[in-house]
C-alpha cells in the first residue's frame, strides 16, 4: 500500500463532513489545479508566489442560477506560504459568471473574483506541531486538509469560494424593472407600461350601473316614437 494511501487511511477520514469534501486518495501532478509545495522545504516562513490560468470544472457556481461556464478561463493568484503545521494556501481567483437575471429573465454575465485562504497540513504533524492545543474539540481535527505527498488539489476550495462570491439573486443592472405581472412586457424597454386596473370590490357595483344605464337608454329610446306621434295628432 502507498505510503500516502495508509497516511490518509489512519490519519483523517477521506470526507470532511464540514465542508462537505471528498478528499482524493490520489493526486496527478498534471492536474492543473494541484499544487505542488516540495519548493517549500517545510520551511516555517518560506513563501511562493504563483499566477496560473486554469479551465473551470463542471458545475462551478450555483446550480440554475448562476456560475463560471465549463472550460471557460479562471485566473489564479496565490501565494504559498510554510507553517509550522503545513501550508497555508491564499489566493483570488477571477473568472466570468453567466446566468439569468431574476427580475426580467434575460442572459446575464457578471465578472467574479473569489479570495480564498485554506490551511493543508503535514500528514505526520502531531499535537505540538498544529494550532490546536490540549483542549481543542473533535471537531478541529476533522477540519484538517492534508497535503498529499506534498500536493494539495484547490479545486473544492476554489469552489467553495466561487460559490460564496456569487450573487443568489442576479440581476442584469441594480435597477432592472424586470416584467410586467399581468402580461410578462419588459418594463425596461417600456417604461411607461401599465395596465387599468379595477379594484375587484368595485367590479360587481361597475357591472350594476353599467346594466341601468343601458335600461335607461332603451326607456328612452322606446318613449320617443309615443312623443312623436302625439305631436303629429
Amino acid at each position: 500500500m502507498p505510503a500516502s494511501a495508509s497516511i490518509l487511511t489512519l490519519g483523517r477520514p477521506p470526507h470532511d463532513p464540514k465542508a462537505g469534501r471528498t478528499l482524493s486518495t490520489r493526486l496527478d501532478h498534471r492536474n492543473p489545479l494541484v499544487f505542488d509545495t516540495h519548493e517549500l522545504g517545510r520551511r516555517p516562513g518560506a513563501l511562493q508566489r504563483l499566477s496560473r490560468s486554469v479551465q473551470a470544472p463542471e458545475n462551478l457556481g450555483i446550480a440554475a442560477v448562476i456560475g463560471v461556464p465549463q472550460g471557460s478561463e479562471v485566473v489564479l493568484e496565490i501565494r504559498l506560504e510554510s507553517v509550522m503545521e503545513g501550508v497555508l494556501v491564499t489566493g483570488t481567483a477571477r473568472a466570468s459568471a453567466e446566468g439569468e437575471c431574476v427580475r426580467c429573465l434575460e442572459p446575464l454575465r457578471q465578472d467574479v473574483a473569489a479570495d480564498f485562504q485554506e490551511m493543508f497540513s503535514y500528514p505526520d504533524t502531531d499535537d505540538r506541531g498544529r494550532y490546536a492545543a490540549a483542549d481543542d474539540d473533535a471537531e478541529d481535527d476533522e477540519d484538517i486538509i492534508p497535503l498529499e505527498d506534498g500536493m494539495f488539489d484547490l479545486e473544492p476550495v476554489l469552489r467553495d469560494a466561487v460559490v460564496l462570491a456569487l450573487p443568489m439573486q442576479p440581476v442584469c443592472r441594480e435597477d432592472c424593472a424586470g416584467l410586467c405581472p399581468e402580461c410578462g412586457a419588459s418594463l425596461n424597454d417600456d417604461p411607461d407600461h401599465h395596465h387599468d386596473a379595477v379594484d375587484i370590490r368595485w367590479a360587481a357595483l361597475q357591472g350594476l350601473a353599467d346594466s341601468l344605464g343601458t335600461g335607461e337608454k332603451d326607456n328612452m329610446s322606446g318613449a320617443e316614437p309615443g312623443v312623436d306621434e302625439k305631436q303629429e295628432k
